[in-house]
């Protein structure tokens, strides 16, 4: 597969002596990102009742590759429909779906941007209401308006919390139909023109909840020690990775800790890390949390770049890519984040979706686009103009 973005890569800016930063290109396989900049997925639960996206995607994903970002991540989207944490989820297992999502793919490539698709299995967090609702469980006054609940699967029969029902905990079939579900979302992931997809192994959802202690409490084959409640989620990495083409790069969304002092570690991240790069996967996208924990005071706090040091011990120990989130705002702040080699690459989401032209402003702010190449020529000539204009 070609590369996308624009035309130098990441040796060319080597030879010519660049230092690395927020614009400087990146090589991932044969897909060439033209900057560092990602945009975060984020789940809108804004598709139709089945699963699938519409007009509303095309406009509110392609304004970000007009805006400059380098790879737009489409957000967490089902493998099969019992996967969905909600009704108005985006899925992604018939071939319509594929069909859908590919206007969306072309119109990114098109103009400039790579595009990921994030798959995720909601686990446990299944059979929600829409966060507008409340987001709790689906109910019977749900029912009434036909937002009908449907059976969740876990590790173990218990819910994600003391409000949600108990679920059923995956056993073999269970298993068997996962890894088929995984196998085809992946296919239907290169007939929809994806260049990256991303796992969502992050925020209590399945693969998260096999990985934590708090929720994977089995005494079987696929939970308790450490190595056992890494086998589920190696597993789906692994049939991913065999189906998706090998040029085509692979990301994993991690929660890099469950919390402070409690739950999955990061030192259980950077030797999952480890064997996820051993598997073909090229980058850690460094999130955190996602479980119901016993206290508030045990919840990682929250301040600027308050991920970045996550991203920065997987990246320093396991050796593999990594990518930062987690209020990540200004310009300044990104460059120094890859400047610094805290991390490859820098996801930001509720920044773009104040700002979509984030990306072409921040590369005017840094002096990184003098000349207004990053911006769609449409627009770089009116606003180049503009500009002298001003001085």
């Amino acid at each position: 597969m070609s590369g996308v973005g624009i035309a130098r890569d990441d040796r060319a800016c080597a030879a010519h002596g660049a230092t690395e930063g927020l614009f400087t290109p990146l090589r991932l396989r044969d897909v060439v990102l033209r900057n560092r900049v990602v945009v975060s997925p984020m789940q809108m639960y804004s598709a139709s009742g089945d699963g699938l996206v519409g007009d509303w995607h095309l406009v509110h994903l392609g304004r970000f590759a007009l805006g400059g970002a380098g790879l737009v991540v489409i957000e967490a989207t089902a493998v099969s429909p019992e996967g969905r944490s909600t009704l108005h989820d985006n899925g992604l297992w018939n071939d319509a779906h594929a069909d859908a999502l590919r206007r969306i793919t072309d119109f990114l490539r098109a103009n400039g941007a790579a595009s990921a698709i994030q798959l995720q299995h909601a686990g446990f967090k299944a059979s929600s209401q829409a966060p507008w609702d409340g987001f709790g469980p689906l109910l019977e006054a749900d029912a009434k308006r036909g937002e009908r609940p449907w059976q969740a699967l876990g590790p173990t029969t218990r819910g994600w919390s003391a409000s949600r029902p108990a679920v059923r905990a995956i056993g073999e079939r269970e298993r068997s139909h996962l890894l088929g579900c995984y196998r085809h979302a992946s296919r239907l992931a290169v007939r929809a023109g994806f260049d990256a997809i991303e796992l969502h192994a992050a925020h209590g959802y399945l693969l998260h909840s096999f990985l934590s202690p708090l929720s994977n409490t089995r005494d079987d084959a696929w939970g308790g020690d450490f190595d056992r409640r890494m086998r589920l989620p190696l597993e789906i990495v692994r049939t991913v990775r065999d189906e998706w083409p090998a040029g085509r790069p692979l990301l994993v969304r991690l929660s890099s800790v469950d919390g402070v002092d409690i739950g999955w570690t990061l030192d259980d991240s950077i030797a999952f890390a480890r064997r996820l790069k051993a598997e073909g996967v090229d980058v850690i996208d460094c999130s955190s949390g996602g479980m119901n924990l016993p206290t508030k005071a045990q919840l990682v706090p929250r301040a600027p770049g308050f991920q970045v040091p996550f991203a920065h011990a997987i990246r320093q120990h396991a050796g593999v890519r990594t990518m930062a989130v987690g209020l990540v705002r200004t310009p300044e702040q990104a460059n120094a984040i890859v400047a610094g080699g805290a991390a490859d690459l820098v996801a930001l989401a509720r920044e773009h979706l104040w700002n979509p032209n984030w990306a072409v402003q921040a590369a005017q702010a840094l002096g990184s686009d003098p000349e207004w190449r990053l911006w769609p020529r449409a627009f770089g000539w009116w606003l180049a103009r503009r500009e002298r204009a001003r001085g």
